[in-house]
């Protein structure tokens, strides 16, 4: 079926139905065109279509036959690229309105995955570069090191693992590292805020960036909300409580759903407290920052001297219960848990634009501040289950209760002090980040364009800030918080994901700049130091202008990156015809597809699909072998190679790994947080639908008018010695000239 498209046509009404036919792939055509022959202007005989070229290029009209006569045909010439303008006359137009539109369909799903044009000085900002690498590992700290490391440990040692809460922290914190290090590589290359959002923009695609920066927003409000929740019950507890006695006096309970027993007002107090400070700009958000990390970090210091000092090793004896009580499967169900206790380090991405030197600070303090943090979950870990036995451990109160236990009460007032400034910095970091993402959203027009105004002094986004910080503080005071504590990890997980996989596709995709466009009329100019190399462009005006298939040494051939090695090119030589990286998007997707369905077979197999033996062994050899085969493919191509930023080791393995780490514990969780998560989606594509899509930059630009031209250049190729393809504007996309055989090619 022939594609329809709209067109305005001059002297006509806009949005006429036209035809646009493509080249027929046929050694007449290529050749006519080579040897230019003339072609008299105007209408073809019969059921004969025009063939044009893009204008402006000196290349004359073919007659191609199409499939089918259709009556009341005109020729136009307005089709982009090597394409036929048919301009309807009156039947065809009322047979147009019961064609499909494919092309219509083509260019909504190109609006979808549309990635973000980046600018030429990425270090260009309205932000204030005021941040040096030890403000953003202390931010980083800040975000890691909160309540968690006063809770979570003997809840985990406690309940799930034991002693070997210690092993659980060290397997974790491995796998934060493979998520941080593709933050860390994103963070140097895209020194933009945005974090996880940003980086699937300029990679991915625009959807799916919207819906990640979309669950990221809730992400960050639901986390900043629980934990001034918790900030307030921790120093209730110190005073017995005597604060929500008082409220529930004279203010009343509530026993209705989804709202909490009471009103926090304190919760909503602190959150309010520390916007202000937030708004007032990044130095003054960093240097609290930096307090409340130096008393947290001293306080941490004194429980590990105090802790080691009162450790007794036979609380690990086998009188005790062992190192390792619940056996493998404890260890790593307390993996999963303990993960999300390093779930802090993306604010660090989100503050890229503000560091004084992206491309160095940010790797270097993702990867100071993920140490740290490790290191401070580990050691904790240890004192704790070494100065009392594990079994006896407090859940709630794990380490005041251990210094109580030994005869330290005092001890307990600084482990609560420490307690609340480390929930300090978690509230500083979620208020710090959420406006930097709702910020890169609306500066691409896909969010409300209010939230991407930047104060002239503080030079943050106030208007973010403060409205974001009301509704964190209206979440903390009214909102029962932990039915929904939940989904805070799906959209962590979920951000892992993507932004592992935009590593990938980024990686094997061409850099900015490789191939430049030569101005019209000249030829690229090359280096002073550079002779003629196989990779340079050769520019033509026209198909005659000396236009010769030279052999080329395919040993000295210099491939580009997302283009199959040389050693792979004798056995996978049909992926040679295909843009580079293209196979390795494609790749990518199945790679994804077999990663869920592998961690659907493990985690669903055996339990909810009650799968029997042979059909569960073959699903998990099937799918991984899907899964490492895509793998093998990704790497049989060729990748960028850059010493000027940091980059993740081992593409695409390291980012593989993670992608199916993350999947397997996004599978773990409840199907109420999966229902939840389905309900929040389908809220965003209404407000992308209904507004994103319109108002995106990417979208303005498209529909910006531009002069097309064509210019024709010589590529090196595989299967010919030398391609002819037409070189587009950068608004659209290059359009190549029909494949043909060799020999076609030599006659």
């Amino acid at each position: 079926m022939l594609p329809w498209e709209r067109c305005g046509l001059p002297g006509t009404q806009a949005h006429v139905p036209v035809l646009c036919h493509p080249w027929r792939r046929t050694r007449s055509v290529l050749s006519s065109m080579l040897a230019e022959e003339p072609r008299t202007p105007g209408m073809c005989p019969g059921g004969f279509s025009t063939l044009l070229p893009a204008p402006d290029t000196s290349l004359q009209r073919e007659c191609s036959p199409l499939p089918a006569p259709l009556p009341g045909l005109q020729a136009g010439s307005c089709c982009r690229g090597p394409f036929t303008l048919l301009r309807a006359g009156p039947t065809a137009s009322r047979m147009a309105k019961w064609l499909p539109r494919s092309t219509d369909l083509t260019r909504f799903c190109q609006k979808l995955n549309r990635v973000k044009t980046l600018e030429d000085d990425m270090m260009e900002t309205s932000f204030n570069r005021c941040l040096s690498t030890i403000d953003l590992t202390l931010l980083g700290i800040g975000g890691m090191v909160g309540s968690g490391l006063y809770v979570l440990t003997g809840t985990v040692a406690k309940e799930i693992a034991g002693p070997a809460v210690i092993v659980s922290f060290i397997i974790a914190g491995f796998a934060s590292l493979l998520a941080a290090l593709c933050y860390a590589e994103f963070g140097a290359r895209v020194p933009k805020t945005g974090s996880a959002y940003m980086f699937t923009y300029v990679s991915v695609g625009e959807i799916w960036a919207f819906l990640i920066g979309w669950n990221v927003l809730l992400e960050y409000m639901i986390g900043g909300a629980a934990v001034a929740r918790a900030w307030s019950g921790y120093l209730d507890s110190i005073f017995n409580h005597k604060i929500k006695n008082f409220t529930e006096t004279h203010v009343g309970a509530w026993q209705v759903p989804f709202l909490a027993r009471y009103p926090d007002f304190l919760a909503a107090a602190i959150l309010l407290v520390a916007t202000a400070f937030i708004s007032f700009g990044a130095k003054v958000s960093s240097w609290l920052n930096h307090v409340f990390s130096a008393i947290s970090m001293g306080v941490i210091l004194f429980i590990l001297i105090m802790g080691f000092v009162l450790a007794q090793p036979k609380n690990w004896s086998t009188q005790e219960g062992g190192f390792a009580p619940y056996g493998l499967s404890g260890i790593m169900a307390g993996t999963a848990t303990c993960f999300y206790a390093f779930v802090g380090f993306d604010v660090i991405a989100a503050s890229s634009e503000e560091a004084r030197n992206p491309q160095r600070a940010v790797p270097r303090a993702i990867a100071f501040s993920l140490g740290l943090a490790t290191g401070a979950y580990i050691l904790v870990s240890v004192v704790l289950t070494l100065m009392v036995p594990w079994h006896t451990l407090d859940p709630d109160s794990a380490l005041a209760d251990a210094f109580y236990r030994r005869g330290y009460a005092w001890a307990g007032f600084l482990v609560a002090a420490g307690s609340i400034c480390a929930m300090n910095t978690v509230l500083l970091s979620n208020l710090f980040s959420l406006p930097r993402i709702v910020y890169a959203m609306a500066e691409d027009g896909l969010f409300f364009q209010v939230f991407s105004r930047v104060h002239p002094r503080t030079q943050v986004p106030v208007i973010g800030i403060v409205v974001f910080g009301l509704l964190m503080a209206l979440l903390a005071l009214v909102f029962d918080l932990e039915a929904l504590v939940q989904f805070l990890s799906i959209g962590t997980l979920l951000a892992y994901t993507f932004v592992a996989a935009s590593i990938i596709v980024l990686r094997f995709q061409q850099q900015k700049g490789d191939v430049a466009m030569p101005v019209a009329g000249g030829r690229p100019n090359p280096e002073p130091h550079e002779g003629p190399s196989c990779s340079e462009l050769k520019e033509y005006e026209s198909f005659s202008d000396k236009l010769h298939l030279v052999d080329r040494d395919k040993s000295k051939e210099q491939r580009e990156p997302g283009q199959l090695k040389a050693a792979f090119e004798p056995y996978l030589e049909f992926l040679s015809d295909f843009y580079p990286g293209e196979v390795v998007t494609v790749a990518v997707v199945t790679l994804m597809v077999s990663a869920i369905c592998l961690c659907s077979i493990l985690v669903f197999g055996n339990t909810h699909l009650h799968l029997p033996t042979w059909s569960y062994s073959l699903l998990l050899v099937l799918f991984s072998l899907g899964f490492l085969l895509s793998l093998l493919l990704i790497w049989a191509h060729e990748q960028q190679h850059s010493t000027q930023t940091f980059q993740i080791p081992l593409v695409p393995l390291s980012p593989a790994l993670s992608i199916i780490l993350n999947i397997y514990l996004m599978l773990k969780l409840s199907y109420m947080t999966w229902l939840r998560f389905a309900i929040w989606l389908l809220l965003g594509l209404i407000v992308y639908f209904g507004y994103g899509i319109w108002h995106s930059k990417e979208n303005l630009r498209e529909l910006q008018p531009q002069r097309v031209s064509t210019r024709y250049v010589v590529f090196p190729g595989s299967s010919l010695e030398e391609r002819v393809q037409a070189v587009q504007p950068s608004s659209q996309p290059a359009t190549e000239l029909p494949d043909t055989d060799i020999d076609d090619c030599k006659r």
